[in-house]
């Protein structure tokens, strides 16, 4: 992970992590999930990282025992976190409910949060000591689906990264079980949105039929040297900040008729073509964008309120290179809203019946990339019983080994402004090219177009 000089250098003193069961017996029971769910795209860990300041009302609580009973308790009401996934037939998983429990680390770093600096993002210095990876903990199947790491510092701060397995839930999935978490925390015997389960509403139908164009899943040969891959060595994280003034200079570079797209719309747009110009893809070549989209009111009935399994699409808009960064930034725009209306019903019962019929294939990964939005999420928001997080989002780009995805994350600046960041993994020499492409975009902004930090959350 890369880090600045100025990063922060501190050592972190680690209990023997134990496993955290639920706080009373669970149903032992083998639970299926759904053919959304199981994807060979979904098979990895995504890790998250919240971060709190000392709160003097909570002086003579311990961070790490609340939030180790809070997990205990959170595990009756998802029993199924506390199990292990097995593969059947046909590399079909499910979920054994044993109630083993989720792995948990209690920790004391030497450091405060002011040595941290003014503006918390990703890359966070020492990360691999802020979250350890138990060996064997980050296969699939047979492992602990949940592992936590709480970190106390010296200012009476602490930081909680974990991270689960993406197979068992989607980012609204997640953010309902932090809810029952920090609920549980602050005294709650029970969750405001009792869990559902119901894998079965997005199970293949009989017999399965591919009805849609799933240019995600297309097959296709990385034939340019310029391709980002997951081996590159060169790899670096960074992160970019879209405050107000950033949004308002996109926005003003888009045409009359997108002047009320969404932020996510323009970040994502910009995002892409920035990265394809960076990557200096061939003009005749095709480039692909995958926008995560979450169908559950796009369904009828919609999914259950309490369902927290995966009910996302990755629809693909392509284009070739040469088209994208030789028209204005509207028309990618155009692409990505257009996009994200092709998720339907229909949509979401082709991609499971597509799994079943390519055997749960994998997503594009050539001259592809990935955005998601996380702003909705509010995990800045979680409250153990000492307030909002500093920050509280992933805490790094990529997704297992597809490091060519994003995430919109809310966050707030080193000057108080609220905004969004994005954090990016790319060669060296391709992130210089970003960063100066992207400074080339926020330098040509309209003047006379402003945002606030209100109306920049009225339009997530």
């Amino acid at each position: 992970m890369a880090s600045s000089s100025s990063s922060p250098k501190f050592t972190v003193q680690r209990c023997q992590p134990q496993l955290v069961v639920p706080a009373i017996p669970t149903p032992h029971e083998v639970k299926p999930l759904s053919d959304i769910d199981d994807q060979e795209a979904l098979r990895f860990h995504v890790p998250f990282i919240q971060i709190y300041r000392k709160q003097a009302s909570m002086a003579e609580k311990d961070p790490v025992q609340v939030i180790r009973q809070a997990l205990s308790q959170t595990l009756v009401f998802y029993y199924p976190f506390a199990g292990r996934l097995r593969e059947g037939p046909r590399r079909k998983l499910m979920v054994d409910c044993t109630g083993e429990g989720a792995m948990f680390a209690e920790a004391d770093a030497d450091v405060t949060l002011d040595q941290f600096g003014d503006s918390l993002q990703p890359p966070f210095p020492c990360f691999h000591e802020l979250l350890f990876h138990v060996p064997g903990t980050q296969e699939i199947t047979n492992t602990p689906l949940l592992l936590v790491q709480v970190t106390r510092l010296r200012c009476g701060g602490f930081i909680l990264a974990f991270c689960f397995n993406h197979i068992m839930c989607d980012g609204a999935g997640l953010s309902q079980f932090m809810s029952t978490w920090t609920e549980m925390a602050r005294g709650a015997t029970k969750p405001s949105i009792p869990p559902v389960w119901r894998r079965e509403l997005l199970m293949a139908r009989h017999p399965p039929r591919i009805t849609c164009n799933h240019r995600e899943y297309e097959h296709v040969p990385d034939t340019v040297k310029g391709a980002v891959t997951s081996n590159q060595h060169d790899m670096v994280l960074r992160s970019f900040f879209f405050g107000p003034s950033e949004i308002a200079a996109i926005r003003g570079l888009v045409p009359p008729h997108l002047k009320h797209c969404t932020t996510f719309d323009l970040i994502a747009a910009c995002f892409w073509r920035c990265r394809t110009k960076a990557l200096q893809i061939k003009a005749d070549e095709d480039v692909r964008m995958m926008v995560i989209v979450n169908a559950r009111g796009r369904l009828n009935p919609p999914l259950p309120v309490g369902y927290y399994g995966n009910a996302i699409a990755y629809p693909a808009a392509v284009t070739s290179a040469g088209k994208l960064c030789g028209n204005p930034v509207g028309y990618a725009v155009e692409l990505i809203k257009k996009l994200k209306a092709e998720v339907t019903e229909e949509y979401m019962h082709s991609v499971a019946d597509l799994m079943v019929i390519k055997d749960r294939c994998t997503i594009t990964s050539v001259r592809s990339c990935i955005i998601s939005d996380l702003t909705r999420l509010k995990l800045r928001e979680a409250d153990f019983g000492w307030g909002e997080a500093v920050y509280g989002g992933v805490a790094e780009g990529g997704t297992g080994r597809f490091l060519e995805a994003t995430f919109q994350v809310l966050h707030r600046n080193a000057k108080g402004e609220e905004g969004i960041v994005l954090p990016i993994w790319l060669p060296a020499e391709a992130m210089d090219r970003f960063a100066k492409e992207l400074d080339h975009m926020f330098r040509n902004r309209n003047q006379t177009n402003t945002l606030t930090p209100r109306s920049i959350m009225s339009a997530l």
